[in-house]
């Protein structure tokens, strides 16, 4: 596993197996959550820009977790990412991209994650220097036999495919060589959330970073 500290050296993608894709509706959660990913062994939050608590959440895990790599995802619009980095963001991911979307996500020199659907979306963003993608919404696009297919023509694109994907697939996924890693919402499910059930999360997320005990 690695952690915040480590984000200079080791790309985002390398950092977990499943990066939790985290949707917050109340800031009180954000300390909790974040520390109960990490407690399963993955110390690595992608925190949706989706609510008006987001920028908050994103301040309060960088400010009180440091344990933790948090990112900001759903960023749509380049003033997006100045005020995701400005929150204490440490990485960014779109859902998809454009060529002023990319340039202000690279002029925060944070790491970033550009979002995919078509192979020409992925020759566009290996154009402008970004090997490491994200595929969304992976099983809706093709999901595995389109990674297969993109694999077989640009073996250069790394992905983290999020978007549909489950516990019962995410392996078949990682099994890929073009993926890295895959988003996964299923960890913090918003029942889960509203109930503040912080030691299922932390199974969830053990079982996702395959530290959970052998039965």
């Amino acid at each position: 596993m690695s952690s915040a500290s480590d984000l200079d050296q080791v790309a985002v993608l390398d950092l977990v197996p499943v990066i939790p894709v985290v949707v917050l509706e109340r800031i009180e959660h954000a300390v909790p959550v974040a520390q109960a990913l990490a407690a399963g062994g993955l110390p690595v939050v992608e925190l949706t820009l989706r609510t008006p608590v987001a920028l908050d959440a994103i301040r309060a895990i960088a400010a009180e977790v440091p344990a933790v790599t948090i990112g900001a995802g759903t960023v749509t619009h380049p003033g997006q990412a100045e005020r995701a980095a400005e929150a204490g963001a440490q990485f960014l991911v779109s859902p998809g991209s454009t060529p002023s979307l990319i340039d202000a996500m690279r002029s925060t020199d944070l790491s970033f994650v550009p979002g995919t659907a078509t192979v020409s979306e992925v020759l566009r963003a290996l154009e402008s220097g970004c090997t490491d993608l994200k595929l969304f919404p992976a099983e809706v696009v093709g999901g595995i036999g389109l990674l297969k297919a993109i694999g077989s023509v640009l073996p250069q694109a790394r992905f983290c495919p999020t978007g549909g994907i489950t516990p019962a697939t995410a392996a078949t996924y990682r099994a890929l060589p073009n993926v890295a890693c895959v988003g996964g919402s299923w960890l913090t499910p918003p029942d889960l959330l509203a109930a503040e059930d912080w030691p299922r999360i932390t199974q969830l997320a053990a079982a996702a970073a395959g530290t959970a005990p052998t039965p």
